[in-house]
């Protein structure tokens, strides 16, 4: 990892997931390759990413991919999460 993260304190029992950004998100978040939140699922992920760094807002509304372990996770915001994870934040796929 080449950038830094953050830390955004503990909140009591919600697992810190790292985030790996897409080098077109890295810089709505300070410039950083991957950062840090609490989370437990696809959509706590990305409501917590919009808290911590509001500039990404704009693209997280517009539609990311999610890959979790190199699986694309489609459209499921409750998809479960944990920190032993390898998470990335990637433009939006779309089929054809």
């Amino acid at each position: 990892m080449t950038g830094k993260t953050q830390d955004l304190g503990q909140d009591a029992g919600v697992p810190r997931l790292t985030v790996h950004l897409w080098s077109g998100l890295r810089r709505f978040a300070e410039g950083q390759d991957a950062v840090e939140v609490s989370a437990s699922t696809t959509g706590t992920m990305i409501a917590a990413l919009k808290a911590a760094y509001p500039a990404l807002t704009p693209a997280l509304d517009a539609g990311v991919s999610v890959a979790v372990d190199g699986r694309i996770i489609a459209a499921s915001l409750d998809e479960p999460l944990a920190p032993e994870n390898e998470i990335y934040l990637m433009q939006r796929l779309r089929g054809g």
